[in-house]
């Protein structure tokens, strides 16, 4: 065989195991502490590139609703359809695996459930739950390949927790995008969250109403490639 025959084989096979060759999905994370509105983001997200009727959990005012790590696997973001109007990143696609956590907290008190109306023995059950999701949130940072940390912007964010949680990430070295939710709400400050977390890129959103959500999208295929 020719030598000019060899090459193009092997060019043939290049293209071909390219082509066919399936791509590995990033892992993020939706961190945050409790009703920051991560299951709202993780909706948002599946409503928008998968299926408007699929959602990975339940949000309600009580915190720690979700109190067992959820994943959703093989979501394509694709920003051609949903992106910005820059050509660079619409032609942007990013292959994900969304996992949405319980909220952290450096403390879990079931006296906070029995305030909603919960009987005392269903607040002590739903306070060891919490308690073991924090864990298991944690253990995930290990196999994460990057988060989206999201803060309620009504909120002062210059907390324990919030420093805690930013504080680890850094350690780990995982990727952060800071995002700054409800900002649908009137006493919405972005602003705050930024100037608490300057080494961060932080994007305001609505993750109910959809608000400002494409930068996300386009900010996500920056970060997490």
């Amino acid at each position: 065989m020719s030598t000019s025959k060899r090459v193009r084989r092997i060019l043939s096979r290049l293209i071909l195991s390219i082509l066919f060759r399936k791509k590995k999905a990033v892992k993020i994370g939706i961190y945050g502490p409790p009703n920051a509105g991560k299951t709202t983001l993780a909706n948002r997200i599946i409503h928008t590139f998968v299926d408007e009727n699929e959602d990975v959990g339940v949000s309600t005012e009580i915190p720690h609703e979700t109190r067992h790590v959820i994943r959703r696997a093989g979501i394509l973001i694709d920003l051609k359809r949903h992106g910005r109007s820059n050509p660079k990143v619409s032609r942007a696609k990013l292959m994900l695996d969304v996992v949405d956590t319980p909220g952290l907290a450096t403390k879990i008190d079931f006296r906070d459930f029995m305030a909603y109306g919960l009987p005392e023995d269903e607040a002590k059950r739903r306070a060891k739950e919490a308690t073991e999701g924090v864990i298991e949130a944690i253990k995930w940072l290990d196999d994460i390949d990057g988060v989206i940390l999201l803060m309620d912007s009504t909120e002062d964010p210059y907390t324990q927790t919030n420093v805690v949680i930013i504080g680890n990430m850094e350690a780990r070295g995982i990727p952060i995008i800071i995002a700054a939710n409800k900002i649908d709400l009137p006493d919405a400050a972005p602003q705050r969250i930024k100037n608490a977390f300057p080494q961060h890129r932080v994007v305001p959103v609505s993750a109910l109403k959809g608000e400002n959500m494409e930068v996300l999208y386009a900010e996500m295929a920056k970060v997490f490639r």
